[in-house]
């Protein structure tokens, strides 16, 4: 394996979660199994410490869910942390590069009066680079990141927003490792790789949105401030660099088991469970753990593209709110515990009608019900 970023050839894996399907599949309900399947291994890089996926299947066109509101906040929070920095000027060049996940900021920053630069934006020329989780949907790290850089302006600034590693060993979320998703960039490795291309972290900050998410700026002649360096400090001093700090990530993923029997204790108690969230990140909790239709009943999701299919490598349907809320779940797990508030306030009849909303932390565990509001 070369590294996807800086080329180096010595490294090893940290985390390995078997075979699994691409994520994005979700075949038609009726869609005989097996699903396609190849190895889902993280793999850090010696050299410059970048987490990556080690090969991954293709995946094709995404199958575009509906955006939670919990994200356009944040959206809206970045953009105004931006605006604050004295990066969104009228008349000012912008280029966004985007998530294939549909969300952008380019009709806030065009709002302020920016112009769309376009990607045919010739090399430096913009004033602001805007990256929307879309970096770590590029195979070629080295070229992105390339890209970004070079069409930048003299003084020009680079934001990213992403999901930081020192989140996900934080918090034990190995299962944001998945085919499609190339890199799991830490602060001090993103540091190390912008230094290859005149550029360093200058601010980051960090957002309650999946656990801790980072919107970081990196211009030419950075100079952090004490709360970046301090986000710096505790993410080296984590180990998210290195074999050993990772190997927390392992550990995590081996209690797959834990939600296995979890489903299996309920339903031996005569309780019906269901999921909601057909998200990416449910697609290796549920295979990992090795979960079918026999333990939760059906996953809803509010994205129409969605439903009247199942989740990959299981034969786990995918319906529609109204229906997930017909079925009159016992249990229902949450597997986007940050929207719980958005999610339950959408289907108070689960609730109400004796249901319990469960999360995973990591092991699964009941969500205190809504008071005035009868709950099993």
């Amino acid at each position: 394996m070369r590294c996807r970023s800086c080329r180096g050839e010595q490294g090893g894996i940290v985390l390995d979660l078997g075979e699994q399907p691409p994520w994005d599949s979700m075949p038609p309900a009726a869609t005989p199994l097996p699903d396609p399947v190849s190895p889902l291994r993280m793999w850090l890089c010696r050299s410059c410490g970048l987490a990556q996926l080690e090969a991954g299947a293709d995946v094709g066109e995404e199958i575009l869910g509906v955006e939670p509101r919990a994200v356009a906040e944040q959206s809206d929070r970045a953009v105004e942390r931006l605006v604050r920095e004295g990066l969104v000027r009228p008349g000012d060049r912008v280029v966004e590069y985007g998530s294939p996940h549909g969300e952008s900021w380019l009709p806030r920053l065009t709002g302020r009066g920016m112009t769309d630069a376009g990607h045919a934006a010739p090399p430096g020329t913009a004033d602001l680079v805007v990256d929307f989780y879309g970096l770590l949907h590029e195979p070629d790290q080295d070229a992105a990141l390339r890209r970004r850089a070079g069409v930048l302006a003299p003084g020009g600034t680079l934001a990213l927003q992403l999901l930081s590693l020192g989140t996900v060993l934080r918090d034990g979320q190995w299962y944001d490792l998945r085919h499609g998703h190339y890199a799991y960039w830490s602060l001090p490795a993103l540091d190390t790789a912008l230094r290859r291309y005149g550029l360093a972290v200058h601010r980051a900050w960090r957002y309650p949105l999946s656990g801790g998410t980072l919107l970081v700026t990196a211009r030419a002649g950075a100079t952090p401030d004490t709360g970046t360096r301090r986000l710096l400090r505790e993410e080296d001093e984590q180990g998210v660099t290195t074999p050993g700090g990772l190997a927390g990530l392992q550990r995590s993923a081996d209690r797959a088991h834990d939600l296995w029997g979890w489903l299996d204790a309920e339903r031996r108690a005569g309780r019906t469970v269901a999921a909601y969230g057909a998200a990416s990140r449910a697609v290796p909790v549920m295979c990992h753990a090795g979960l079918d239709a026999g333990l939760l009943a059906a996953v809803g999701d509010a994205s129409p593209t969605k439903q009247g299919r199942r989740m990959p490598g299981t034969d786990i349907p995918i319906v529609s709110p109204a229906e997930l809320a017909a079925l009159r779940p016992d249990r229902v797990v949450l597997f986007l515990a940050e929207l719980a508030d958005e999610v339950r306030a959408a289907l108070p009849e689960i609730e109400a009608a004796g249901g319990r909303w469960v999360v995973l932390d990591p092991v699964p565990r009941l969500v205190k019900p809504v008071p005035g509001v009868f709950a099993g």
